[in-house]
């Protein structure tokens, strides 16, 4: 039965037989008595009673079960703990005496104040340390005078733990109606020059809570203190007042302190997030350091009302580059309505650069409100605002606005307005939910459009693919107009899926020149060299093009598509590419890269035969020794394949 389903009785007997044996040594039988022992007392710390308690205090002195046993002590609820604890104060010495001054701190028990007063002055520092913590938790008003009594005359090496102790104790007190007491200590400990500074900080925030409403006056005392940290401790105490009497008290005191003061106070007024800040923050944001007028402007939108905005937008067109692009991100993550207005209103005006400003955040705000505004603008006088309306209606427009934004194609004639329009049409068609659907809408424009925007919207269609726009591509190759033609090609040449690959050969066999054929046999062939395709389809568009590719660089790109297609088949059409010099070297290492995936497998006779053929020639071939080395090592394990 597991331990931990005995019932108290059982786990008491238990603990008694088990905690009798005394070792000298850590023997294994030893070890797992402890771990009895402690398993015992997890029990007991579920299901103890007062019955429990006097088998558990005989463990206290013994270092090795002295913390289960007070493990399980701390949690009984009854007064036997308590006594049994205070006997044991004077009994015990060390880490024993340590850990039960720790539970009576624990339970709170205030009728041991008078015997933990004593051990302030043990000659044993974690003694001592350990009182000042325990009078300190149990926070009763005789507790914290014996701290205070004795704090004067305590070393400094005790001193951050009876400050810690007075600590708990003036917060235990400030909740229990003990408030002018709680005040007290922490205006002392504050004053203690020589305290730690975690503790001076600590009870200047205590200080200020504890007087609750009559707290802001102290709270503009210590902004004006010269100390930083009793300063910084002030201002993130400010964040746990309510009420806008605190507001005031920052923001009256924020002028007259330095740049790093300021910028703290600006950040307690935005995380504090009253509307009596915002006056103050418009103010830090216009004039003096740099620094601070950042800080203020970012600030401004986590108040976010309309005085915020009015602020950073008056900011949007200031001299310093850096101080209207903060001020344009804040107007950005406003969250109010009035900011979309705002906005509006500003792309409204007749200044460009305003308009432009405008353009980015209806980008930023997410503006969908705004794409009436931007179609319109898309067609305007302003040769710098119309690519950028088109590109943001790219960013903003759904594919229900498809429509309207192709039909500005037609009243475009400028490259870069065009080229913004064919990425806003991307972006656009990007969102449908099968892209290839847009197709349709971009097809019926290119019929009435000029070359130009023909162009245009084949490229489009070659981002969205599909049957439809294939065929449309296809006609478009064959027109008799030259650059709608080299278009069209291009567009083939860059088709995501091998359903092109069939009009590339045919374009690459008809083609009026160098060039068009090496783009569409380039295609073909980068086609052929895709690893998502069959083997066999690679294979037999491979086969299509050896009779095309007669120029070097052409066969080359056929050797690059043939080496990663390990068949048999493969080799046979890369060996005649071992007689010409200049294409030795990259059918040596097709062969090689065919040739080795092939020999891991299973090799018959009849392919063992033609894997040595082939690599024996890559060898003799190749100039490369590192390559040579290579084909010798596949042969030899080839021909030994072969031979079992």
């Amino acid at each position: 039965m597991h331990l931990f389903s005995l019932h108290t009785g059982r786990a008491s007997a238990l603990l008694l037989a088990l905690a009798l044996p005394v070792f000298a040594q850590k023997t294994p039988v030893q070890e797992q008595i402890n771990k009895k022992v402690a398993d015992a007392c997890r029990q007991l710390a579920i299901t103890g009673t007062r019955e429990s308690v006097a088998l558990l205090a005989a463990l206290l002195s013994d270092e090795e079960h002295s913390h289960m046993a007070r493990y399980a002590l701390e949690t009984i609820a009854d007064p036997a703990v308590d006594a049994a604890l205070r006997e044991a104060l004077d009994q015990l010495k060390g880490r024993p005496l340590v850990g039960v001054i720790g539970s009576l701190g624990v339970r709170r028990d205030a009728r041991a104040v008078e015997a933990l007063a004593k051990k302030l002055k043990d000659s044993d520092d974690l003694v001592a340390v350990a009182a000042a913590r325990a009078l300190g938790k149990i926070g009763t008003p005789q507790s914290i005078q014996a701290l205070l009594a004795a704090l004067p005359e305590t070393a400094d090496t005790r001193q951050l733990a009876f400050c810690e102790g007075l600590l708990r104790g003036a917060e235990a007190l400030a909740g229990q109606g003990g408030r002018e007491l709680s005040v007290a200590i922490y205006d002392r400990l504050a004053a203690l020059g020589e305290a730690p500074h975690q503790v001076r900080t600590a009870a200047v925030r205590g200080a200020i809570l504890a007087r609750q409403r009559e707290g802001v006056a102290l709270l503009r005392k210590q902004l004006r203190n010269e100390d930083y940290l009793l300063f910084a401790a002030a201002v993130r105490t400010s964040l746990e007042l309510p009420g806008a009497e605190v507001t005031r008290a920052l923001t009256a005191e924020v002028a007259n302190l330095s740049a790093d003061r300021q910028i703290l106070v600006i950040w307690a007024l935005g995380r504090r997030g009253e509307a009596g800040g915002v006056a103050t923050l418009a103010n830090l944001a216009k004039t003096g350091e740099k620094a601070v007028r950042l800080a203020a402007i970012r600030t401004l939108p986590e108040i976010g009302n309309a005085a915020a905005l009015k602020s950073l937008a008056g900011l949007l067109a200031d001299s310093d580059r850096e101080i209207a692009q903060a001020a344009q991100e804040g107007l950005a993550s406003l969250t109010i309505p009035e900011a979309d207005a705002a906005v509006e209103k500003m792309f409204d005006s007749q200044d460009v650069q305003a308009r432009l400003t405008a353009i980015d955040l209806m980008g930023r705000r997410r503006m969908a409100s705004a794409v009436p505004a931007l179609l319109e603008a898309a067609t305007g006088a302003e040769a710098q605002v119309r690519p950028a309306a088109l590109r943001k209606l790219g960013e903003l427009g759904t594919p229900a606005k498809l429509d309207s934004v192709l039909d500005l194609a037609g009243r475009l004639r400028e490259p870069a307005d065009l080229d913004a329009l064919e990425q806003a049409i991307n972006d656009i068609c990007a969102k449908a939910a099968k892209p290839e659907s847009c197709a349709d809408p971009v097809i019926s424009r290119i019929r009435q459009s000029a070359t130009a925007q023909k162009s245009l919207l084949l490229r489009v269609l070659g981002s969205l693919g599909g049957a439809t726009a294939l065929k449309t591509v296809r006609e478009a190759a064959a027109d008799a107009n030259a650059d709608l033609h080299a278009t069209a090609i291009r567009v083939l040449g860059a088709w995501k899926t091998a359903d092109a690959a069939p009009d590339l050969l045919q374009f690459a066999k008809n083609a009026a020149s160098d060039s068009d054929k090496t783009l569409c046999l380039r295609a073909f062939l980068g086609m052929a060299a895709n690893p998502d395709l069959p083997a066999d389809q690679r294979l037999a568009m491979c086969r299509q093009a050896v009779d095309m590719a007669q120029a070097t660089d052409q066969k080359k790109l056929l050797l690059g598509a043939l080496g990663g297609i390990p068949k048999l088949e493969s080799l046979a059409l890369i060996i005649p590419c071992l007689d010409n010099a200049e294409t030795k070297e990259e059918a040596s290492t097709a062969i090689v890269s065919v040739a080795n995936p092939l020999v891991q497998g299973k090799v018959t006779t009849e392919a063992g035969a033609k894997l040595v053929e082939a690599l024996e020639k890559a060898g003799q071939a190749t100039a490369n020794e590192d390559l040579a080395k290579r084909t010798r090592n596949l042969a030899t394990q080839a021909r030994n394949k072969a031979g079992k």
